[in-house]
């Protein structure tokens, strides 16, 4: 059918897109619980992702950030998320639509999601009003694995901790 009313895979995708909206959601209320961190993969290039340029040099397709040990200000909205991290001992704020977000993976409970980057649907999208500055800088979490840490899979491979990442494409009709 060319002319596709309803989009089940989009359907699909935002609604698992909400998962990683409400996992950050109650990291913003709660903490990390346990063991608990997250391993997110965003497109650099992606409009409205914001991230110093000399970031965007070095990861000009994607980047994957881990919320641990040390993160500040995290901020969660229904169209992006915002968080301070620390590279090389310089605090930066990134700003991500989840939109742009290609990965997800919990390696303590060995769960994963992978995605579709979605382009954004119209202008007015882009214009989505961002978050405020952030209240509080209180450590969270880590922004970058340790030296020599393993990254999650980029493309249905396995996680690090053996976690399976979900795609979308195994559901969808061949």
């Amino acid at each position: 059918m060319a002319n596709e009313i309803l989009k089940y895979d989009r359907m699909v995708e935002n609604a698992l897109r909400g998962v990683v909206r409400e996992a950050l959601t109650q990291v913003t209320r709660a903490g990390l619980p346990g063991a608990h961190h997250f391993y997110i993969t965003f497109r650099t290039g992606h409009p409205g992702v914001t991230i110093p340029e000399y970031l965007r040099l070095k990861f000009p397709q994607e980047m994957t950030i881990v919320l641990q040990y040390q993160f500040w200000g995290l901020e969660v909205s229904g169209e992006q998320f915002l968080v301070t991290l620390s590279f090389s001992d310089v605090h930066e704020r990134l700003i991500v639509p989840f939109d742009a977000v290609t990965g997800f993976a919990d390696p303590s409970v060995k769960f994963g999601l992978q995605f579709q980057a979605n382009e954004p649907a119209a202008a007015a999208r882009q214009a989505a009003p961002s978050l405020p500055a952030p209240k509080e800088n209180k450590p969270q979490s880590e922004a970058n694995p340790p030296e020599g840490k393993e990254q999650p899979a980029a493309s249905g491979e396995d996680s690090p901790g053996g976690a399976k990442v979900v795609t979308l494409n195994s559901f969808r009709k061949k």
